[in-house]
């Protein structure tokens, strides 16, 4: 690896921008909302019963879009309750935008949104020194463990401050996904960042397999448009391989080897082409784990 690449996270700007173009190209948040449709009334099924509040925690919440679709199934699952919804969110922008699509949206006079500016790790360290280890209804991690130094610690804290007859929701990349098979053949060679690791439903569920965790796994189908990434020169193209591959500007800076087989892979290997395009494996998947209590 040569010492010009670096991580996609060291320019936030353009980490964002990708991410943006990656979310329009890809079916992400259509599989994730088809999920909350069809299977989420099912898995809050026990979180409320005879509770007249019910206290949800989105870790990594992001701008909030997937979690207002959460908490809309968990309104109409539990009409009559109160919701406390916490944040766990480390980026102000992300937080802004939260709370502007909370100003925007009807029908949540029943819930208390609370944000909290740091990370999963920082939110722990403080409810551990206060001593005041609040409980949870429902908790969902959803595309963020790749961002936290010791998985199988993280989960296990969430786990312990599940109520009885709580769940937790985890969902990230599938096992099966080309994303699993890119990291596992390039993560090596590609800049590493203390901020993110390469993790997949498959290590998870190991981790909950050694905890002894009772978990019900569900695959989330996605793919991703990256024909342009095919295109020399070309402005999308360039920052989809950004995002691909964690790298700031890999197009110019990677070694022409490195990216040579890499594009070849992600077209030969890593995509099916319909029609002309090609279309990058993005399955996800739904973990949810039962409470202990």
């Amino acid at each position: 690896m040569t010492s010009s690449m670096r991580s996609l996270l060291s320019d936030h700007s353009r980490y964002v921008e990708s991410f943006r173009l990656f979310l329009e190209n890809s079916t992400e948040h259509q599989c994730m909302l088809e999920f909350i449709e069809k299977k989420l009334p099912g898995i809050i099924s026990s979180i409320g019963n005879g509770k007249s509040a019910i206290n949800i925690l989105s870790v990594g919440g992001g701008a909030g879009e997937i979690d207002l679709q959460i908490l809309a199934k968990v309104q109409a699952k539990y009409p009559g309750a109160f919701i406390h919804n916490d944040v766990i969110e480390p980026s102000v922008e992300q937080i802004t935008n939260y709370k502007e699509r909370v100003a925007k949206t009807s029908n949540l006079e029943n819930i208390k949104f609370t944000w909290h500016k740091e990370t999963s790790l920082e939110y722990e360290s403080r409810m551990k020194a206060s001593g005041n280890m609040k409980m949870w209804s429902f908790i969902h991690m959803i595309q963020m463990l790749y961002y936290v130094k010791d998985i199988s610690a993280t989960i296990h804290f969430f786990h312990t401050l599940l109520e009885p007859g709580a769940k937790l929701l985890i969902i990230l990349v599938s096992g099966t996904s080309s994303w699993s098979r890119l990291w596992k053949k390039y993560g090596p060679r590609l800049p590493l960042n203390d901020l993110c690791l390469y993790v997949s439903s498959t290590d998870v569920e190991e981790m909950l397999n050694v905890a002894g965790l009772k978990y019900q796994s569900y695959d989330l189908p996605s793919n991703m448009d990256i024909t342009d990434c095919f295109t020399e020169g070309n402005e999308k193209g360039e920052l989809m391989l950004d995002f691909l591959t964690e790298t700031c500007h890999f197009s110019q800076t990677a070694p022409l080897d490195l990216k040579k087989e890499l594009v070849e892979d992600l077209k030969n290997l890593y995509s099916e082409n319909i029609g002309g395009r090609y279309f990058f494996n993005n399955t996800l998947s739904a973990i949810v784990v039962e409470s202990s209590k």
